[in-house]
């Protein structure tokens, strides 16, 4: 019974995590105008999993209606019911939307699939390279930095290593304590 209960667990969990995930990104144009008062609106709809991060896909585009004077657009996960974006947002130029540039809309997830930033480049479409001018979802899974290696050995300007010293003899080591009680024997007296 246990043995059951514990596989379909395990089970659950594994097909929790090989699942794949959705990200509805927004975008805000940002005028000198208005500012950043125009409400996001929604940009592209990205399926994507953690494991395989080569593997995302861009459900759902629609190609952003920018204000004339919009020189710069926010993108990022809104969140409609808290007013609130649920990621971190990146700022881009309004050029990045503009014919002859292919949008690739970048997400920043960690190891277990959260979205944790969002973004977008534009790539100048060279019609003799591809045929595929559409948008295209680039995921970067971010992992543990790099640590820091600890008692590595000493490397000199030659390229060797240093070479640890021998270990003393106990001779060696105290021979002046050796000289000392030889001396205090010879200068003192019988007395």
């Amino acid at each position: 019974m246990r043995a059951t209960a514990l596989f379909t667990a395990l089970a659950a969990a594994v097909l929790a995590t090989a699942s794949p995930r959705i990200a509805h990104l927004h975008y805000q144009p940002i005028s000198p105008s208005t500012g950043d008062a125009a409400p996001p609106l929604p940009l592209a709809e990205i399926h994507y999993d953690a494991s395989t991060p080569s593997s995302a896909t861009v459900a759902s585009y629609e190609a952003p209606d920018l204000p004339a004077d919009a020189d710069r657009v926010r993108i990022g996960a809104w969140d409609a019911a808290a007013g609130a974006w649920r990621s971190g947002v990146s700022v881009t130029s309004a050029a990045t939307f503009a014919k002859g540039y292919a949008p690739h809309l970048l997400l920043s997830v960690d190891a277990s699939g959260t979205l944790l930033g969002a973004g977008a480049r534009g790539v100048r479409i060279d019609a003799g390279a591809t045929r595929d001018f559409g948008p295209q979802a680039v995921v970067a899974v971010g992992g543990a930095g790099e640590t820091p290696v600890v008692n590595k050995p000493v490397v000199l300007v030659d390229g060797r290593k240093k070479e640890p010293e021998a270990e003393k003899t106990l001779l060696q080591k105290y021979w002046w304590v050796i000289a000392a009680v030889v001396l205090l024997t010879l200068t003192s007296g019988d007395k």
